[in-house]
Protein backbone atom coordinates (compact mmCIF):
# COMPACT_ATOMS: atom_id res chain seq x y z
CA UNK A 1 0.00 0.00 0.00
CA UNK A 2 1.36 3.37 -1.00
CA UNK A 3 1.75 6.11 2.05
CA UNK A 4 -0.75 8.68 2.04
CA UNK A 5 0.37 12.72 0.60
CA UNK A 6 0.35 14.63 3.11
CA UNK A 7 -0.08 18.83 3.18
CA UNK A 8 1.49 21.26 5.76
CA UNK A 9 0.10 24.05 7.00
CA UNK A 10 -0.32 27.34 5.68
CA UNK A 11 2.33 29.63 8.06
CA UNK A 12 1.85 31.16 11.17
CA UNK A 13 2.91 35.25 10.10
CA UNK A 14 2.98 38.65 10.63
CA UNK A 15 3.87 40.71 8.06
CA UNK A 16 6.38 42.19 10.22
CA UNK A 17 7.53 39.01 11.32
CA UNK A 18 12.01 38.48 11.76
CA UNK A 19 12.71 35.46 12.19
CA UNK A 20 11.13 32.75 10.25
CA UNK A 21 11.23 28.89 12.15
CA UNK A 22 11.09 26.37 9.77
CA UNK A 23 10.60 22.54 10.27
CA UNK A 24 10.29 19.63 7.14
CA UNK A 25 6.55 18.27 7.67
CA UNK A 26 4.47 18.04 10.86
CA UNK A 27 4.18 14.78 11.83
CA UNK A 28 1.57 12.60 12.95
CA UNK A 29 0.07 14.39 16.05
CA UNK A 30 0.51 17.50 14.56
CA UNK A 31 -1.48 16.86 11.60
CA UNK A 32 -4.43 15.55 13.54
CA UNK A 33 -4.11 18.00 15.98
CA UNK A 34 -4.24 20.63 13.21
CA UNK A 35 -1.55 22.68 15.39
CA UNK A 36 2.41 23.07 14.98
CA UNK A 37 4.49 20.61 17.00
CA UNK A 38 1.65 18.93 18.75
CA UNK A 39 3.29 16.37 19.56
CA UNK A 40 3.41 16.07 23.46
CA UNK A 41 7.48 14.76 23.65
CA UNK A 42 8.23 17.47 21.09
CA UNK A 43 10.60 20.13 22.84
CA UNK A 44 9.73 23.01 19.96
CA UNK A 45 6.97 24.44 22.57
CA UNK A 46 9.25 23.87 25.80
CA UNK A 47 11.88 25.54 24.02
CA UNK A 48 10.05 28.86 23.25
CA UNK A 49 8.78 29.16 26.53
CA UNK A 50 11.77 29.45 28.34
CA UNK A 51 12.87 31.84 25.35
CA UNK A 52 9.59 33.93 24.78
CA UNK A 53 6.86 32.74 26.93
CA UNK A 54 5.01 30.89 25.12
CA UNK A 55 4.94 26.98 26.91
CA UNK A 56 2.21 24.68 26.79
CA UNK A 57 1.11 26.04 29.77
CA UNK A 58 -0.60 28.11 27.51
CA UNK A 59 -3.66 27.36 24.89
CA UNK A 60 -2.40 27.49 21.41
CA UNK A 61 -3.29 30.17 19.98
CA UNK A 62 -2.41 32.30 22.70
CA UNK A 63 1.68 30.78 22.32
CA UNK A 64 0.79 31.59 18.64
CA UNK A 65 -0.11 35.30 19.37
CA UNK A 66 3.37 35.97 21.99
CA UNK A 67 5.22 34.39 18.99
CA UNK A 68 3.65 36.65 16.18
CA UNK A 69 3.61 39.48 19.07
CA UNK A 70 7.91 38.49 19.36
CA UNK A 71 8.28 38.67 15.22
CA UNK A 72 8.68 34.90 15.38
CA UNK A 73 7.40 33.46 12.40
CA UNK A 74 6.50 29.75 12.22
CA UNK A 75 5.93 27.50 8.80
CA UNK A 76 7.51 24.32 6.75
CA UNK A 77 10.06 23.50 4.26
CA UNK A 78 7.63 21.10 2.74
CA UNK A 79 3.87 22.02 1.37
CA UNK A 80 3.54 18.47 0.39
CA UNK A 81 5.19 14.55 0.60
CA UNK A 82 4.43 11.37 0.50
CA UNK A 83 5.31 9.96 4.04
CA UNK A 84 4.38 6.83 6.33
CA UNK A 85 4.11 7.87 9.97
CA UNK A 86 5.86 10.73 11.34
CA UNK A 87 9.85 9.86 11.02
CA UNK A 88 11.86 12.41 8.32
CA UNK A 89 13.79 10.00 6.63
CA UNK A 90 10.25 8.53 5.07
CA UNK A 91 9.51 11.36 3.54
CA UNK A 92 9.10 11.12 -0.55
CA UNK A 93 7.87 12.98 -2.93
CA UNK A 94 8.75 16.21 -1.79
CA UNK A 95 7.02 19.11 -3.31
CA UNK A 96 8.05 22.94 -1.32
CA UNK A 97 5.93 25.63 0.08
CA UNK A 98 6.14 29.03 -2.26
CA UNK A 99 9.48 30.62 -0.70
CA UNK A 100 9.42 33.54 -3.18
CA UNK A 101 6.26 34.62 -2.35
CA UNK A 102 6.91 34.05 1.35
CA UNK A 103 10.06 36.15 1.30
CA UNK A 104 8.66 38.59 -0.96
CA UNK A 105 5.44 39.32 1.50
CA UNK A 106 7.52 39.50 4.46
CA UNK A 107 10.67 41.57 3.60
CA UNK A 108 11.25 41.75 7.53
CA UNK A 109 12.84 38.31 7.87
CA UNK A 110 15.91 39.01 8.70
CA UNK A 111 16.96 35.13 10.78
CA UNK A 112 15.92 32.00 9.59
CA UNK A 113 16.01 28.87 12.05
CA UNK A 114 16.17 25.08 10.51
CA UNK A 115 14.28 22.83 12.87
CA UNK A 116 16.48 19.58 12.29
CA UNK A 117 18.48 18.07 9.54
CA UNK A 118 15.68 17.35 7.36
CA UNK A 119 14.54 20.74 6.88
CA UNK A 120 18.37 22.10 6.85
CA UNK A 121 18.37 20.13 3.77
CA UNK A 122 15.01 21.13 1.95
CA UNK A 123 15.88 24.08 2.66
CA UNK A 124 18.90 23.71 0.86
CA UNK A 125 17.39 22.04 -2.08
CA UNK A 126 14.71 23.90 -2.60
CA UNK A 127 14.49 27.46 -0.60
CA UNK A 128 17.98 29.15 -0.17
CA UNK A 129 17.82 30.44 -3.49
CA UNK A 130 14.79 32.33 -3.14
CA UNK A 131 16.34 33.96 0.49
CA UNK A 132 17.41 37.48 0.43
CA UNK A 133 21.37 37.20 0.60
CA UNK A 134 21.23 39.68 4.41
CA UNK A 135 19.23 36.83 5.81
CA UNK A 136 20.93 34.83 8.51
CA UNK A 137 19.97 31.08 7.93
CA UNK A 138 21.15 28.89 11.15
CA UNK A 139 20.78 24.86 11.54
CA UNK A 140 19.22 24.00 14.64
CA UNK A 141 18.93 20.71 16.32
CA UNK A 142 15.59 19.04 16.08
CA UNK A 143 12.95 19.57 18.91
CA UNK A 144 11.43 16.24 18.00
CA UNK A 145 11.40 13.32 20.35
CA UNK A 146 13.37 11.25 17.79
CA UNK A 147 16.48 13.24 17.88
CA UNK A 148 17.42 12.43 21.75
CA UNK A 149 21.59 12.44 21.17
CA UNK A 150 21.31 15.97 22.85
CA UNK A 151 19.59 16.88 26.11
CA UNK A 152 16.91 19.60 26.85
CA UNK A 153 19.18 21.70 28.18
CA UNK A 154 22.38 21.68 25.25
CA UNK A 155 19.19 21.87 22.54
CA UNK A 156 17.96 25.02 24.47
CA UNK A 157 21.04 26.98 24.74
CA UNK A 158 21.82 25.91 20.60
CA UNK A 159 18.35 27.71 19.53
CA UNK A 160 19.36 30.75 22.18
CA UNK A 161 22.62 30.90 19.92
CA UNK A 162 21.07 30.24 16.61
CA UNK A 163 18.01 32.63 17.31
CA UNK A 164 20.50 35.54 18.19
CA UNK A 165 18.92 36.10 21.46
Amino acid sequence: MTPPRIESFPPIAAPDSRVLILGSMPGEASLKAGQYYAHKRNAFWRIMGELFGAGLEKPYDERVRILNARGIALWDVLQSCVRQGSLDSNITTEMPNDFAAFFKGHPHIARVGLNGGKAAASFRKYAAAFCPPNVVVTSLPSTSPAHAARSFEQKLNAWREGLGL
